[in-house]
């Protein structure tokens, strides 16, 4: 199926609006997994989110499955030089005292690791997985660097920072002459709309693309939850999430959801694809990641690319949800897609 295309940010490859994340923290099953992935693909889509980290339900246990799991299914189809590929690192991946961070060490190491799960060779988008003070921006920067000259990645993007330490490192890859970062990755949702404050004027004055994780909120917005119940004890926020659900889904959170819903059942779609069609309307998102775990959540979620919503509709959304900024802060949410 053929889909828009967009240039990824600074970059000139070229990619659709929407990508697949391999978090597949609600995904137990490898075949499942790749049914997921296989649906993506065949749903039109060219770019698939990895990181390093990323397994099967528990990534702490299982990291590194997702790659795995992604390499067999390309190998198997043959279609490698047809598909975007990102993949992260920093996180920590073992106990030992280097099996983490931003040093040049960590970052040639785990690349290589990466390329031989995603049996591939280059990855083309690697990005910093979170900011890191214990090492310092020339370092990173310049590791990132020999690898693009080395042909082992093609660009490079980082994950969770803020604004000012993406400028930082703009000017330390233009000290150094290096190639410049073409997109960062960070979470944006009708609740969690911090980076209209500063990432947003940030892009549209460099040029940077980025990429929306989290679309969804975790799933708030997925339709699953009703603000007015506590949900079922096999949902995440009825489970693992559900001392936060009554501190988190209240007051203008709780709108949120309910005109989410509302919107959805006027135009007739699913609240999912509402929710994702609200990011992609905003000219500074180049790309919303999707985190479905199942191939029927990939199939509703490519729904979200053939809306364009109302104007009154979208004002709708817009006013519900324009006081909130980071609704689901400090609840250790970060990485749940």
């Amino acid at each position: 199926m053929q889909r828009e295309y967009v240039n990824f940010g600074k970059g000139g490859v070229m990619v659709t609006r929407m990508a697949l994340g391999l978090g597949f923290r609600g995904q137990h099953d490898a075949d499942e997994a790749k049914n997921t992935i296989a649906a993506a693909l065949d749903g039109g889509l060219n770019l698939i989110d990895c990181a390093n980290i990323y397994g099967l339900g528990d990534n702490r246990r299982n990291a590194g499955t997702s790659e795995i799991i992604f390499g067999e299914l390309m190998k198997d189809r043959g279609d490698r030089d047809d598909i975007v590929i990102t993949s992260k690192v920093s996180s920590p991946v073992a106990q030992r005292v280097n099996d983490r961070n931003t040093s040049r060490w960590h970052i040639i190491r785990e690349v290589e690791r990466s390329l031989k799960r995603l049996q591939t060779d280059r990855i083309d988008v690697y990005l910093i997985h979170h900011f890191d003070e214990t090492v310092g921006y020339e370092e990173r920067t310049r590791a990132l660097e020999d690898l693009v000259r080395d042909g082992k990645i093609r660009y490079t993007g980082v994950c969770n920072y803020q604004a000012w330490q993406v400028v930082q490192t703009l000017r330390v890859q233009d000290r150094i002459n290096a190639g410049s970062l073409i997109t960062v990755q960070n979470p944006y949702s009708m609740l969690n709309r911090e980076l209209e404050d500063e990432m947003f004027p940030m892009v549209r004055a460099t040029g940077l693309g980025i990429m929306a994780y989290s679309p969804l909120a975790v799933g708030l917005l997925s339709g699953d939850y009703d603000p007015d119940r506590m949900p079922s004890n096999m949902s995440l926020w009825g489970n693992r999430r559900s001392h936060a659900f009554n501190r988190v889904v209240r007051g203008a959170a709780a709108d949120v959801i309910r005109a989410n819903a509302d919107v959805a059942k006027r135009i007739g779609a699913t609240p999912a694809q509402v929710a994702q069609a609200w990011v992609l309307s905003h000219p500074e998102i180049t790309v919303s990641i999707s985190g479905a775990d199942t191939a029927d959540q990939m199939q509703d979620n490519l729904g979200a690319l053939e809306i364009d919503l109302p104007t009154d509709e979208l004002a709708t959304l817009n006013n519900a949800s324009d006081r909130l900024r980071i609704v689901l802060d400090g609840q250790g949410f970060e990485d749940d897609r």
